[in-house]
């Protein structure tokens, strides 16, 4: 993995990052915090709004940092926090429907390997040099 700008800025702040969740972890941590903050689960429909709109919002940062265009003077950006935003809404999806995100991700993933497996090989946009 690259290391972006935000790694960086932790490096040099010499924090220390906290514990690593796994996936399952993650879903439990988000599950504990809907029940004790959050009552209870919103529909699956709104979830799916929410995390629409947090989509929205990491879209907008990727346009003003990678993209063309500049952000505004009082716009402050920030990716990782856009990011977070996406998976919890993506976690809170997963656990309102019963979805073990590790297990449908390693599905996932196989499914892709054999369908996908030599398919970039030969792609002449990516191997332009």
């Amino acid at each position: 993995m690259a290391k972006s700008k935000y790694m960086k800025k932790r490096a040099k702040k010499k924090t220390k990052p906290k514990k690593e969740l796994t996936i399952k972890e993650a879903q439990q941590v988000v599950d504990k915090w809907i029940k004790q903050y959050g009552v209870k689960y919103f529909s699956e429909l709104s979830i799916l709004a929410q995390l629409t709109e947090e989509m929205g919002e990491l879209a907008r940062v990727i346009s003003r940092e990678y993209g063309d265009q500049c952000a505004k003077k009082e716009e402050k950006l920030a990716l990782p926090d856009e990011l977070a935003d996406v998976f919890f809404a993506l976690i809170c999806l997963a656990n309102k429907t019963g979805v073990d995100i590790n297990e449908a991700l390693q599905k996932n993933l196989e499914k892709k390997t054999k369908r996908d497996a030599k398919r970039q090989e030969n792609n002449p946009k990516l191997n332009k040099k």
